[in-house]
């Protein structure tokens, strides 16, 4: 098994630090330093950071709900889809064949990027994944953060390539992170559509409160849908 996902698994399960009473802090890896935490409209928050032992360029993300520990992902500096450990669902999902990569340097450059690659799961199979990502023109500042608006839209088909869902929405990038952030998103499948606001409220950077914080602060004990996917768990490609 490659490195990498044995690190995955170890940062799925990592424990969490508690730094007073009332306050819980993640606990990262050795090797990795955590440069931003997002705290989410979705109850959710994310932190974002670095480990040594990764590649040049590639970053992490680990996500929090209301039950825990949620997803774990790594982006390189194109901010594709590397790796991704779904803990709801308990299954794995790596880049394997890109013959459209998703390039950040192509968006920010021509304000639209296409992309179409197949990441590999021993637990759900091969999936493919086709869509586009493009700058609306709009800067927007969140909690003092410039980002820019981004729209999208994607399918993916399973193994068979049969059709499994789609999603379109629109979200944001962050230039100087090399990193798209969520925002309002509408997923659909054969049965069903699930819509997403994964907006984010708060950027909390290292030494002020609620850094590494475990405990998301917006949006929960609201139930946005029913939806629950059947076969596969819908991937952050975007907000990796």
């Amino acid at each position: 098994m490659m490195k990498s996902t044995l690190t995955l698994a170890a940062l799925a399960i990592s424990p969490l630090m508690v730094t007073s009473a009332t306050a819980q802090e993640f606990s990262l890896p050795e090797g990795c330093e955590a440069y931003v935490t997002i705290q989410n409209t979705s109850c959710s928050v994310s932190h974002h950071f670095i480990c040594d032992f990764d590649a040049e360029g590639e970053q992490r993300r680990a996500s929090l709900d209301e039950e825990g520990l949620s997803y774990v992902g790594k982006i390189n500096s194109e901010a594709e889809w590397v790796e991704s450990f779904h803990l709801r669902s308990g299954h794995t999902e790596r880049l394997m064949s890109s013959p459209d990569s998703m390039s950040m340097t192509d968006l920010l450059a021509g304000d639209v990027d296409t992309w179409d690659f197949v990441t590999e799961s021993a637990e759900i199979g091969d999936s493919r994944y086709v869509g586009y990502d493009q700058l609306t023109g709009e800067t927007v500042v969140i909690d003092g953060v410039t980002l820019l608006g981004t729209e999208y839209a994607l399918t993916s088909y399973d193994a068979e390539g049969n059709e499994a869902w789609s999603a379109m929405g629109r979200e944001f990038v962050h230039p100087e992170w090399r990193m798209f952030i969520g925002g309002e998103s509408s997923y659909t499948n054969s049965t069903d559509t699930f819509e997403s606001d994964d907006t984010p409220v708060e950027f909390i950077f290292p030494g002020e409160a609620g850094f590494l914080s475990v405990n998301p602060k917006f949006g929960c004990g609201v139930e946005l849908s029913s939806y629950t996917p059947t076969e596969q768990v819908l991937p952050d490609l975007n907000e990796y």
